[in-house]
């Protein structure tokens, strides 16, 4: 059975930093793409950032580009997210997801595990 359990979720003032963290057990998840999504009240869940399979390739949304970090430590079936710079449009539930592909993308077709979420919540 495949798990994804996210942490590292919470409440923080604009202009600080969390680090999430997503442990996947199960199976050994080094060749697999992992990536995060949000999902802010009201608003669909759009793609955040993700990390191929060997750490080498990664991927920014847009409007978080220049302020994330995404990584991964193989050995603990874990990936990070590293947000510094948050911003009140920030707030949302952020999701990690596990893709059965080397490499993956933006798209949430692509990914077939998902853990329950963290939130995040940034007050201005």
């Amino acid at each position: 059975q495949v798990q994804l359990v996210e942490s590292g979720g919470g409440s923080v003032q604009a202009g600080g930093s969390l680090r999430l963290s997503c442990a996947a057990s199960g199976r050994t998840f080094s060749s697999y793409a992992m990536g995060w999504f949000r999902q802010a009240p009201g608003k669909e869940r759009e793609f955040v950032s993700y990390i191929s399979g060997n750490g080498g390739r990664t991927s920014y949304a847009d409007s978080m580009k220049g302020r994330l970090t995404i990584s991964r430590d193989s050995a603990k079936n874990t990936v990070y997210l590293q947000m510094n710079s948050l911003k009140p449009e920030d707030t949302a539930v952020y999701y990690c997801a596990l893709s059965m592909t080397f490499y993956s993308g933006t798209n949430q077709n692509d990914y077939k595990y998902w853990g329950q979420g963290t939130q995040v919540t940034v007050s201005s």
